[in-house]
């Protein structure tokens, strides 16, 4: 395969773009990957002329233009992720962050649309709730639209699966691990402007709602069972781990997101998947500055 050099400046010109768009559909795998290197080394500037070939009615063409481009967007979500991480403090903006996180994997998704559908489950309670009624009916009323008439659940078959750690999957699935459907369950008491916390037991995320009239925890992994202090506390003996009051206080922001991502890191780890654990690594340490 013989490409001809680039233009100044590392640009292509239309001929040479051609060429690298006729070989990107070429049946012969090793000319498939040196195109697919060769369009990848010049950078997003390549993602122009490079978008249009997504239509493309060759399905061939289009699969791989789509997974060229798919590869700029997470680069592009690392990115923009990373600088987020690096430049916020202790309490940045969870949604913002868990959908930033989201994007590194499915760069498709619409941010502005998962928060609207948590808007719109919020307006839904918000109709149906006395908020400054009895904590616990508050609570209980939460839960039967959540996890009775949503079906938000805990993933227990598959609680490994990466899906559970990424937000806008689990929106679209309505399945999780405790520590997404406790942000699930946070974000939308935030929206109703309940006093709502995550806390992170060591063996186990829950939510705390705590007020002048109520103190309770919630398993939103378990169907959104309320917990007293002393179930709280009798789970981690049970469990053979170690009780400190610390243990019960709020999970800041920078803390829940390492928390997700080392969750992640573990995941890929196991399955050896090198690109997805240098990337999740990456992330590690900029939320550990």
């Amino acid at each position: 395969m013989n490409l001809q050099p680039a233009t100044a400046h590392g640009k292509l010109d239309e001929k040479q773009r051609r060429a690298l768009i006729s070989l990107l559909a070429d049946d012969d795998q090793n000319v498939y990957q040196t195109v697919r290197q060769k369009i990848i080394s010049y950078g997003p500037a390549s993602v122009p002329w490079l978008r249009e070939h997504t239509l493309s009615n060759d399905p061939v063409l289009r699969r791989r233009a789509r997974e060229i481009d798919g590869h700029f967007a997470r680069q592009a979500a690392d990115t923009e992720l990373l600088a987020f991480c690096l430049n916020q403090g202790e309490d940045f903006d969870l949604e913002q962050s868990v959908l930033l996180l989201s994007r590194t994997q499915y760069p498709e998704i619409n941010p502005e649309a998962y928060s609207a559908l948590l808007d719109e489950y919020a307006g839904e309670l918000r109709d149906r709730l006395d908020l400054n009624g009895d904590p616990g009916q508050i609570l209980r009323a939460i839960n039967e639209y959540l996890f009775l008439e949503l079906k938000f659940t805990g993933d227990e078959h598959n609680f490994y699966d990466p899906a559970n750690s990424y937000f806008s999957q689990v929106l679209d699935r309505r399945t999780g691990n405790p520590i997404s459907l406790s942000l699930v369950y946070l974000l939308l008491a935030r929206r109703l402007r309940l006093p709502m916390t995550i806390i992170g037991l060591p063996v186990h995320f829950l939510c705390r709602y705590q007020s002048s009239r109520a103190e309770l925890f919630i398993d939103a992994f378990r169907g959104g069972r309320l917990m007293t202090k002393a179930d709280c506390i009798n789970r981690v003996l049970q469990l053979r781990q170690r009780f400190d009051e610390s243990s019960l206080a709020p999970v800041s922001s920078r803390r829940i997101l390492l928390r997700i991502c080392a969750h992640l890191h573990q995941i890929y780890t196991q399955r050896k998947s090198a690109d997805q654990v240098e990337r999740l690594q990456r992330y590690l340490v900029a939320l550990a500055k």
